[in-house]
């Protein structure tokens, strides 16, 4: 039992291997030439192989994000501008206390009574004090006269039998390592390049000191505690002072000025940095690690993918095989599963190219030779009787190429327009009801009677393409039409199975012969009912069938029916 119908078709080999269960099939001696010839058209469009980078740029590219982000975070972190303003509040503070203790310690001691009724700082013992003063703390102290704003004392400068000497803090001595002070070195160029919230003026010594060289000192003058800063001329740090006036019972007498660089500051900022830096250390080694193995499990694998690939496009063999990452649960791992199934997919289809090419020869040559005999022996005979039956038979042969090429040529493109077309919801209680009605309104006087039986009255709707559904149904019922006997049934009937929409067309003909069941699918298999003319069918419209169901996601099968004699075709397709 096979196909009936002789609906045009627009197909193309099914990419699903199936064994075929036909005589006459070529053998693998007469494919090997195909596929030489196919090597041979192969051949020119051949590329080099692709060389192997000695780096992978993803690998950079992920290295360096992680990289950057890290760096732009320390960089930050580095800056400490909020922390160093609040290191700079606290030893102005301190200074503060300090200018105040010192003011008030002269204000008591460093003191005399003048002839016209003031007290007055004493030169002689504010110089002494300050000097005494000094040796307790590491600043510097000055201390500047009310009435003339002439500098009275200064804790640098010492006055002895030769004249004043003037005392300067030396640097420090120790040899450090020429490591650290390579490290020391970067981070004094670093940190004199570190942007700084607010430009401080310059500190500006004159030789003879007073009052009025500093504003601060100026205000405390007036009786009130200045803070001021300023900006070294041969030294990257900044110079703090605060100036707080002497007062002795409320009047302001003189002023002290303590200042003091920011060396103590400068040095928790670099201990903090150094810090910040071990741990940016340590995080970025661990970041690079990472970033290599995070980037090794993506390039690597990736890399093995496109070798294994380019592999199969180069080579003709069958050995090769995509690497399976299937394991890995993620992105690499589908695209190893895809990659392999599509490997899988591409020579199926070059398997049923080859079985196509074969079948379609096979097919073909036998028309062919019947015509070459019939020529050959209408040549040499003369009786004009058997000319004519000769020539009857070239017709026909003719007609029975014609009509297999069309087949073939229609069948050939249906993959392509599968691909193409868009699906749509389909009522198949519409569909059927409308064949039902058509074979109704074309049906012979002794043919047999379309029944349509539906198990509920709700839609049975799936998502395909209504043509080729039509054209699998049509078919299938011209296949039963062709086996029943005059005045039979056939029953299409559809009904909803969980997901499946079922769709089954029984008849009462003399069934599917024995071990047959799956063959009546294969391309260009025919087995016609008895009396009827060879070569009225190509033997594609079951294939073409199963082929069309299956890229709906469906299912075709065939069955001998156990409650009488006849055959049940079924589809199952997925419902909408």
């Amino acid at each position: 039992m096979t196909d009936g119908a002789s609906t045009r078709l627009h197909a193309v080999p099914s990419l699903a291997a199936r064994p075929l269960a036909r005589e006459g099939t070529p053998s693998d001696a007469a494919k090997a030439p195909m596929r030489a010839a196919a090597g041979r058209a192969e051949a020119p469009a051949r590329r080099r192989p692709r060389r192997r980078r000695p780096f992978s740029k993803l690998t950079l590219r992920v290295l360096a994000i992680n990289v950057l982000a890290l760096l732009i975070l320390v960089a930050g972190v580095l800056y400490l501008g909020r922390y160093e303003e609040r290191l700079m509040q606290a030893e102005l503070e301190s200074l503060r206390v300090e200018a105040q203790t010192f003011a008030g310690a002269l204000a008591e001691g460093a003191t005399v009574d003048r002839p016209d009724g003031l007290r007055r700082l004493d030169p002689a013992q504010a110089r002494a004090m300050v000097r005494r003063l000094h040796e307790t703390t590491d600043t510097r102290t000055r201390l500047f006269d009310v009435d003339d704003g002439s500098l009275v004392a200064d804790s640098r400068l010492l006055a002895g039998p030769g004249g004043t000497v003037e005392i300067r803090p030396l640097g420090a001595n120790d040899e450090q390592p020429w490591l650290r002070e390579a490290f020391d070195g970067v981070y004094d160029w670093i940190t004199a390049h570190l942007p700084r919230r607010k430009e401080w003026p310059t500190y500006h010594e004159e030789p003879i000191q007073e009052a009025s060289d500093y504003s601060s000192v100026q205000r405390a003058q007036r009786g009130e505690i200045a803070r001021q800063i300023w900006m070294q001329e041969d030294s990257p740090r900044l110079l703090l002072g605060v100036a707080v006036p002497v007062q002795r019972l409320r009047v302001v007498i003189g002023a002290v000025l303590v200042t003091r660089d920011t060396a103590a500051i400068e040095a928790a900022l670099q201990s903090t940095r150094e810090e910040i830096l071990l741990v940016f250390l340590v995080a970025l080694g661990i970041t690079v690690l990472l970033s290599l193995y995070l980037a090794g499990t993506i390039t690597r694998p990736i890399r093995h993918l496109a070798e294994a690939a380019e592999r199969v496009r180069r080579d003709h063999g069958r050995t090769l095989d995509i690497p399976d990452f299937t394991r890995r649960q993620d992105e690499i791992g589908e695209l190893s599963a895809a990659l392999r199934d599509m490997t899988a997919a591409l020579w199926k289809r070059m398997d049923a190219i080859e079985r196509f090419a074969a079948d379609v020869a096979h097919e073909i040559k036998n028309p062919l030779t019947s015509v070459r005999s019939a020529v050959e022996t209408a040549v040499r005979i003369e009786d004009p009787e058997k000319q004519r039956r000769l020539l009857a038979i070239i017709v026909d042969d003719v007609e029975r190429l014609n009509r297999l090429i069309s087949d073939i040529s229609d069948a050939s493109r249906l993959d392509s327009e599968l691909s193409r077309a868009r699906a749509e919801s389909i009522d198949l209680r519409r569909m059927l009801q409308m064949l039902v009605d058509l074979h109704g309104d074309t049906r012979a006087d002794d043919g047999p009677q379309v029944e349509l039986s539906l198990a509920s009255d709700k839609p049975l709707r799936v998502c395909g393409i209504e043509d080729r559904l039509v054209q699998v149904f049509r078919n299938l019922v011209a296949n039963a039409i062709t086996f029943s006997p005059p005045h039979g049934t056939i029953t299409l009937a559809a009904r909803r199975d969980g997901r499946w929409i079922e769709v089954t067309v029984e008849d009462d003909g003399p069934g599917i012969p024995e071990g047959k069941l799956d063959a009546i699918f294969d391309r260009f298999y025919s087995e016609r009912p008895a009396g009827e003319k060879f070569g009225t069918h190509s033997g594609l419209g079951l294939s073409i069938s199963r082929q069309i169901v299956e890229a709906h996601q469906g299912r075709i099968f065939a069955e001998n029916r156990t409650d009488r004699s006849g055959a049940r075709f079924t589809v199952r397709i997925p419902a909408e």
